[in-house]
């Protein structure tokens, strides 16, 4: 059975709660992402090849952190490379000498990490799921295609204009996660585009808590307009969230292939994962099981349409003194808020839930506030609840602060001793307990499903749509911006 671990931490650089928005850079030519840590260092390490491996008996197989490519939700797997790579350890077995039996160690890492731990020998395999582009890697080695002839595909939302021909793309965003491989394809089209004096196609690169699934959910939303994926991933997503629109006529480049990469000098290795991969099928039910998994649980929505804008015009100032009293952002109680009650302060829950932020009486009475019936007091008293959550249970300064609020809102909504226990157990299989994205929410999907996944994800999502338009949710005359419908 393959196990979710991970050998090295996933590096984020520690931000402030008001850097949770993303980082947008508007340049026609090449267009850097945020980076996701330090400069690496690249050491010579010992390479382990197919009889170190037998011998450890683990096969260390690093995989994109994307829900897209591996995960397991209450026991079942879930995700392409997930199921490709349970395949190959059942193949290794099958040819393994004296019972020499193999597990598969999944090692979750950001994308634009991937190739990197790989050179510094902290795992076997590179199985990321996505195009890869490794042409600036040292001591790596491209296995046989995975998948081939692979285009890039613009993705929007159905009832807009489709995009046929790339001059359509001049001068709009394209919305970018991490280590997509679609900037070198736009670099090259602001050329073609320079030389007919059109302006330029945009790139802005999304926060690093947003894998491809969650840019595609933003775009399905209108919180975000235009991305670029792969069209295999594309066609999947677009199953699961209906209201997403694949331009198939715009391709952004020539097909690329999907492959799985091992380090140059592990020839046995990569001789026998080539073997694998030319006589393997997948399992004709893989789709059906994705999108049995997901169906229902990607539906943000708009939280800045007209009515919802003024509202939280509203209650801004109700928000705004509470957090400021906890040393809180208030545009995290304002994505909680429209989460928990779309901003509807009458709203009822279960459980005696109630108001704006959906607190109980007894998570009230903890922090000392007794009437939760009025704005003010149920403001009050969640801003209270939540401070608390975070000073008891997640002050580490080894948390950042983009985690902490994470962690914070897991514990909202599952209890924080139920976090803290999935902290301990993310620990034991050499997970990141530190970080909530990709890491302990591992094991929340392993232990209760996707519930609290979705939950803490949906919130950071309304988080992101309200911060990159803090300056005028702030203005002193929000009426004078102009509201969307």
């Amino acid at each position: 059975m393959i196990r979710a671990s991970l050998i090295s931490l996933l590096c984020l650089l520690p931000v402030s709660v008001h850097a949770w928005a993303h980082d947008a850079s508007h340049a026609p030519n090449h267009a850097t992402p945020r980076p996701a840590g330090p400069p690496v260092i690249v050491k010579k390490t010992q390479i382990r090849d197919l009889a170190a491996i037998r011998s450890s008996k683990v096969l260390r197989v690093l995989v994109n952190q994307s829900r897209n490519s591996s995960g397991e939700v209450q026991g079942e797997p879930i995700g392409v490379e997930y199921r490709r790579l349970q395949a190959f350890e059942k193949y290794l077995n099958g040819h393994a000498r004296d019972g020499q039996k193999v597990s598969i160690k999944l090692i979750p890492k950001a994308k634009d990490q991937l190739l990197a731990a790989l050179q510094r020998g902290e795992g076997d395999v590179v199985a990321p799921g996505e195009l890869l582009d490794a042409s600036a890697a040292q001591y790596v080695d491209a296995t046989a295609p995975v998948v081939s002839h692979v285009p890039l595909v613009v993705v929007g939302v159905r009832g807009e204009r489709a995009l046929k021909r790339p001059e359509q793309l001049s001068g709009r965003t394209l919305m970018l996660a991490n280590g997509s491989v679609a900037d070198d394809a736009i670099v090259q089209l602001n050329q073609k585009l320079a030389l007919r004096k059109l302006p330029p196609v945009r790139i802005e690169w999304v926060d690093p808590s947003l894998a491809v699934e969650d840019v595609l959910e933003m775009v399905q939303a209108g919180i975000y307009h235009l991305t670029v994926v792969e069209q295999p991933i594309a066609e999947r997503w677009a199953r699961v969230m209906p209201k997403l629109r694949v331009d198939r006529a715009l391709a952004l480049s020539d097909p690329g292939d999907m492959n799985w990469f091992v380090r140059k000098d592990a020839t046995m290795l990569h001789a026998t994962v080539d073997r694998f991969l030319q006589t393997y099928e997948p399992p004709a039910n893989q789709d059906a099981v994705f999108q049995k998994a997901y169906k229902d649980l990607y539906r943000v929505h708009y939280p800045l349409a007209r009515e919802d804008r003024q509202r939280l015009e509203t209650l801004r100032p109700t928000l705004q003194r509470h957090a400021d009293a906890q040393n809180m952002d208030w545009l995290d109680l304002a994505a909680l808020a429209f989460k928990e009650s779309a901003l509807n302060p009458v709203a009822q829950g279960g459980s005696g839930a109630t108001g704006l932020l959906q607190i109980t009486p007894s998570a009230a009475q903890r922090v000392g506030v007794g009437n939760i019936h009025d704005v003010d007091g149920n403001v009050q008293a969640a801003s209270k609840y939540l401070a608390m959550i975070r000073r008891k249970f997640f002050a580490s300064p080894r948390i950042n602060e983009r985690e902490r609020m994470a962690f914070t809102l897991a514990a909202y909504n599952l209890g924080p001793e139920r976090v803290q226990a999935m902290r301990t157990e993310a620990r034991r299989q050499g997970l990141n307990p530190n970080q909530w994205f990709f890491q302990v929410e591992r094991v929340a999907m392993e232990q209760v499903g996707m519930s609290v996944v979705t939950y803490v994800n949906s919130v950071n999502k309304y988080y992101l749509a309200y911060d990159q338009e803090r300056s005028s949710l702030e203005s002193p005359s929000p009426r004078k911006v102009a509201l969307r419908d």
